[in-house]
């Protein structure tokens, strides 16, 4: 079984780079974050046509969550099970974050699938900020009461947080602002903790390895970047995690790529092989840089 998490920056501007993708690597389950949809509008034809189910968690020009998957979609929650609640803004930002759709969750083949997209932040000590804690806190609360890590369970999205200093470029460029803070970085311990793992990080040690690049100043190619999306696998899973990547290849070309790419992990047996792109990317930066490869 194949799982992927994807922000896909706009599903309806990405939908044919999506679908391009869902060719190449071929997973069973996707997960996507930043639709930018509302339900009605989620291209549900369009992925039946490339032989998906389609659950859509959004609420128009911003956030939304879905799942597409090709082993069925049961036993859907999305907010946590609660409804969202009214914006209390006309320009919906990062500090309500349980009145925008950040939560997704679905059996997808026996595994409970949850599609999450964290708030940004912006700023540390901002009100966009302490709503993210407390949205974190909302997270790691339900999901200890729903005992969802002593199930087969995948966590994945766009967590903005890079767990540890080795998922950013630049640790000292990065200090003091968001996503590298003490209390996000122990917001996500604090789901490790009840019993999820970092399914890269079980095969991938090495730094340099990132999800997400800023679209300016050429940060794709300096490879200026942060590894900000997970998927987490419950205890139950550890033992069928047998392989898992970030996709490089989907964050170039046209038309114009999401500046994230997707986290992909294979259950059981592999999947659909294809190059990710990071040895002769990594290549050409030791070149640039006059280091060995």
């Amino acid at each position: 079984m194949r799982i992927a998490t994807w922000n896909v920056n706009s599903l309806k501007a990405r939908l044919e780079k999506v679908l391009w993708w869902l060719d190449r690597a071929k997973p069973d389950v996707l997960l996507m974050q930043e639709t930018k949809l509302a339900d009605a509008d989620a291209p549900v034809e369009a992925f039946t046509q490339a032989g998906y189910e389609l659950a859509h968690h959004g609420e128009g020009r911003w956030n939304g969550v879905a799942i597409a998957s090709r082993c069925g979609i049961g036993g859907v929650i999305t907010n946590f099970g609660e409804p969202l609640q009214r914006s209390q803004s006309t320009d919906t930002g990062d500090d309500e974050p349980f009145a925008e759709a950040r939560m997704l969750a679905a059996d997808c083949g026996g595994v409970r699938i949850i599609s999450i997209y964290a708030p940004n932040g912006r700023e540390v000590d901002s009100p966009f900020y302490h709503a993210k804690l407390i949205w974190f806190d909302k997270l790691a609360r339900w999901l200890e009461r729903t005992s969802a890590s002593q199930t087969a369970c995948v966590i994945g999205g766009d967590f903005n947080v890079a767990p540890h200093d080795i998922d950013v470029w630049d640790p000292a460029a990065c200090h003091g602002g968001t996503h590298v803070s003490d209390p996000e970085r122990r917001a996500v311990e604090r789901i490790v903790r009840e019993g999820f793992i970092d399914a890269y990080r079980v095969h991938h040690p090495e730094a340099g390895r990132y999800t997400w690049w800023d679209y300016r100043a050429g940060n794709f190619h300096k490879n200026i970047g942060m590894r900000i999306d997970h998927l987490l696998v419950s205890e139950p899973l550890r033992e069928r995690l047998v392989w898992s990547e970030i996709d490089r290849e989907a964050r170039k070309g046209k038309p114009l790529p999401s500046d994230h790419a997707p986290v992909v992990i294979d259950l059981d047996t592999a999947g659909h092989p294809f190059d990710a792109g990071w040895a002769s990317a990594e290549s050409r930066l030791a070149a640039r840089s006059g280091k060995k490869a």
